[in-house]
């Protein structure tokens, strides 16, 4: 049975296992990074008394949660799913967004592989739609899943010409 366009589900297919890693290098460089600046406050004097202990408790916790725990959470959550009829997208992980695209609104489909992206052997599809939402994005797919997406979508946007305007 073909899902109804209109039908707000949970996407079925879960983003690459290797996306973790990649999760996990962002947050935990953006946290190191956070980290050096607080210890190099304290050091300054910038920061002084109870604030110093604070601050260095804060930005660990950040490079420890950054590392170990948000890129756990955001791969339960990231999913997607193509059918003949709709693009199904789900994102976020502290705030959800989960959006429907009819395949006929379907204008573009890109394919991006940042550097780290590329060291974890990942890419992100974008696809474009006549919306003012915005384009979808799915992250952390391997290269032949993100090939196969296009193909997919090019496929059938072909095939079911739409008001993508």
């Amino acid at each position: 049975m073909v899902p109804r366009v209109d039908q707000l589900r949970e996407p079925r297919h879960l983003v690459a296992p290797r996306a973790k890693a990649m999760w996990a290098t962002e947050y935990g460089v953006a946290g190191v990074v956070v980290l050096a600046v607080v210890v190099v406050l304290v050091w300054t004097g910038t920061i002084t008394g109870a604030w110093r202990f604070a601050a260095c408790a804060v930005g660990g916790l950040l490079v420890v949660a950054g590392a170990c725990v948000v890129p756990f959470w955001r791969y339960a959550v990231h999913r997607w799913e193509i059918t003949d009829t709709a693009v199904y997208t789900q994102r976020g992980w502290l705030v959800r967004e989960r959006r429907i695209a009819p395949v006929s609104r379907v204008q573009t489909v890109d394919t991006e592989r940042g550097p780290l992206a590329q060291l974890f052997g990942l890419t992100t599809v974008t696809i474009t739609t006549a919306s003012a939402k915005g384009e979808l994005r799915i992250e952390g797919l391997t290269r032949n899943d993100a090939e196969q997406v296009v193909r997919d979508l090019t496929t059938t946007t072909a095939a079911n010409p739409g008001d993508a305007t």
